[in-house]
């Protein structure tokens, strides 16, 4: 049983990685019928209702659940008449501009990473075709994400900006980009509170590409596996206690119970001392308090350091914790470049079920026996 869970997941996120279009059929699973709305199982931040002749997709606002941060009318044809409460799109989309690369390998998959033309930060992507097009020259620089070239952005004119917000009011940047006529699509998968609602924004950007039936097959897998996981992982009697995170300048940031990382980490079936914590974003906490609840747990994930030497160069203290001297530290960081890009948070996103299989792989590696860990590591 965990042979062929193994088995399976390697295989299929190779095939992804490799050649994210052979292997779904994009007529498998039929779009909902008119005046319908495409079922979505765990993402709580937009909704994609069809009609006649064109798709309806809201996306609300992560800070006042009731209202709306943006409406999107999608047709395949421009003669279509839609309503004027929101931004009107043809698709599929040929130009695109990216403001974060958690995009990125949903666009990959969904075999549409070609139009991407332009991208904030471009150094920092992960993605070997991105990258090689920046480094030819032939993606565009858009600057920060928060301070976006706004000269160099209406060059490009591309259809449409993907874009996140991190607050409830629009900033100054955004504005002028309003202003100036771009289209903003937001994204805001980065909100959601477990690692499969995350996953299925795949969803969401695949209605701008009318690929929802492709997109609906790779997340039909990815959930499949990821369920598997889960259930192999909390059958163990034993459970691995967790400490993750890292100290920063007196502070250690350690996830709350309402952030994706808690609900991982319970997955694996870890044993997380904040797990039950009803806050979200990171808890400051302070070293003592981690030292004092936390001091004797078996594993540390998460770590913010590439060795064990490094970690004790940061705080002397950290020598204290089991996990150190049991040389149980793990990061996420197998997968990076020399420019400081992180796969773990680029591709990962999509991939829950490789990060699980990760994580289980750190805490109960006798469950997966024959399991190659990709996006972590273990210090030495």
């Amino acid at each position: 049983m965990q042979k062929q869970i193994t088995i399976i997941i390697v295989s299929i996120f190779v095939i992804l990685l490799m050649t994210p279009s052979c292997n779904f059929k994009e007529n498998e699973i039929s779009v909902p019928t008119s005046d319908s709305s495409l079922l979505i199982k765990y993402a709580t931040g937009f909704t994609i209702s069809y009609f006649p002749d064109y798709k309806r997709i809201e996306v609300f606002n992560p800070w006042e659940k009731t209202s709306t941060l943006g409406i999107y009318y999608l047709v395949s044809d421009n003669s279509v008449q839609t309503p004027q409460d929101g931004i009107r799109l043809q698709t599929p989309l040929n130009v695109l501009g990216i403001t974060s690369c958690t995009y990125i390998e949903v666009l990959n998959l969904l075999g549409v990473l070609s139009t991407v033309k332009g991208a904030t930060t471009p150094e920092l992507i992960y993605n070997e075709t991105l990258q090689t097009l920046y480094q030819k020259g032939k993606l565009t620089n858009l600057g920060d994400a928060f301070r976006i070239n706004f000269e160099t952005l209406l060059l490009l004119n591309p259809e449409a900006l993907m874009i996140t917000s991190y607050n409830n009011n629009r900033d100054e940047n955004t504005r002028r980009l309003q202003s100036a006529g771009v289209k903003l699509i937001y994204n805001n998968e980065w909100t959601e509170t477990s690692l499969l609602a995350r996953a299925e924004w795949i969803k969401f950007i695949a209605a701008f590409y009318d690929k929802e039936n492709f997109a609906d097959s790779i997340f039909n897998i990815i959930e499949n596996n990821y369920i598997q996981l889960k259930t192999l992982a909390n059958k163990v009697t034993k459970k691995q206690s967790i400490i993750s995170g890292g100290n920063f300048k007196g502070t250690w940031y350690m996830p709350s119970g309402k952030v994706f990382m808690s609900k991982l980490y319970t997955d694996a079936g870890g044993d997380y001392y904040y797990s039950n914590d009803t806050t979200t974003g990171s808890l400051p906490l302070s070293f003592e308090t981690v030292l004092l609840h936390q001091q004797h747990a078996d594993v540390w994930l998460n770590a913010q350091a590439n060795s064990i030497e490094e970690l004790l160069m940061q705080d002397q203290r950290h020598g204290l914790f089991d996990a150190v001297k049991n040389n149980r530290v793990y990061n996420f960081n197998a997968r990076s470049n020399k420019q400081g890009a992180n796969d773990f948070w680029e591709s990962g996103i999509t991939h829950p079920d490789v990060v699980l299989s990760d994580v289980i792989w750190a805490l109960y590696p006798e469950l997966l026996p024959d399991y190659r860990p990709f996006y972590i590591k273990q210090l030495k």
